[in-house]
């Protein structure tokens, strides 16, 4: 992955919401902009799923509504992303031997890193797209009385069951490989990577996209030569136990897992302060706007803002579509004003 310099933030042994304990755990940031006096000028980017602090930065800018001429600007990579501890850079915990970990994990960590090591008490917005979305809805809830305003866009605060099966594809998919071996491979299992982002790329646009065929839009001539872009990237950026390990997060998406609200998701989405605008895209096949309706109608300050677009999920990838950019950067600015 090309990115920049970032930081990292120890922290130690770290025990998970499954009961096992993430050994060594550092996260990978990376920070942008500056404090002001009164510390009141904090926005929180998480990562998306194959995601990082550095594609984080095609969401700010110096003519963006997030701006790190008048923000502080914190870009915190997910566990599993190969930054932050993963299977492919742990020390004791490599490949198959890596724990379970939650979103709650990557949050509870994330705050720590927030609170305790850049003294900062309160988040004005958290906010990303996808997974990092999602994190979005688990700030709000597991730390309602730090964060004011809250912006996912195509994520949800629960995996739906069809988001769940979907993952089984991709996951099947690359586990297929008998190069991956449980996880214990020797060499990269190929085929399992490029099976998975083949399936994976069926999903990331609409049905819509494919009959108007909107791939020539992103310099494809026909369906195959989008799949074996797909097949590339995940080829040539990513570890398959990396991938399988947000994936897992991915699976166990749900606010209201866990001791504080004990499965009830209309209670962890009701105890949400955070002043919230949520922008799901019409033809999302993986975060449908249903999902959002339900979450709007339990979160007090919410306000669900559909975007139309036949990109689907990637209609938030930084150059797809300029609407949603537009949209975006005007619900952020209605959230900060």
């Amino acid at each position: 992955m090309n990115v920049e310099n970032y930081d990292t933030f120890d922290l130690g042994d770290v025990k998970l919401q499954s009961g096992e304990t993430l050994l060594s755990a550092k996260l990978a940031y990376k920070t942008y902009g500056s404090l002001n006096k009164e510390k009141s000028n904090v926005i929180v980017l998480p990562t998306f799923y194959t995601g990082t602090h550095y594609r984080n930065e095609g969401f700010f800018g110096v003519k963006r509504a997030i701006n790190p001429e008048k923000h502080f600007i914190i870009s915190i990579n997910l566990f599993g992303n190969g930054l932050s501890t993963s299977p492919s850079n742990s020390i004791k915990q490599k490949g198959s031997k890596f724990p379970t970990i939650t979103l709650f994990d990557n949050v509870a960590c994330q705050h720590k890193l927030i609170t305790q090591h850049l003294n900062i008490n309160k988040i004005a917005l958290v906010t990303g797209w996808s997974m990092a979305g999602c994190q979005s809805y688990q700030w709000a809830s597991q730390y309602p009385d730090m964060v004011e305003a809250i912006l996912p866009f195509c994520a949800s605060a629960k995996t739906s069951l069809h988001n769940f099966v979907f993952l089984e594809g991709i996951k099947a998919a690359l586990c297929a490989d008998p190069i991956w071996n449980n996880g214990d491979y020797i060499s990269p299992p190929i085929n399992g990577l490029k099976a998975f982002g083949r399936v994976y790329a069926g999903w990331a646009f609409s049905q819509s996209f494919f009959r108007e065929k909107k791939y020539k839009n992103l310099g494809f001539n026909n369906v195959e030569e989008l799949l074996i872009d797909w097949e590339n990237d995940h080829v040539k950026n990513w570890d398959a136990n990396n991938l399988l390990t947000k994936l897992s997060t991915w699976q166990k998406g749900d606010i209201s897992a866990g001791s504080k609200y004990n499965g009830n998701f209309i209670q962890a989405l009701e105890s949400i302060k955070a002043k919230t605008i949520i922008i799901p895209c019409s033809h999302d096949l993986y975060f449908p706007p249903e999902d959002n309706e339900f979450e709007a109608k339990h979160i007090k300050n919410a306000e669900l803002r559909i975007y139309n677009s036949i990109w689907g999920h990637c209609v938030a990838n930084p150059g797809n579509d300029e609407g949603f950019e537009i949209a975006l950067d005007k619900a952020i600015n209605d959230l900060l004003e």
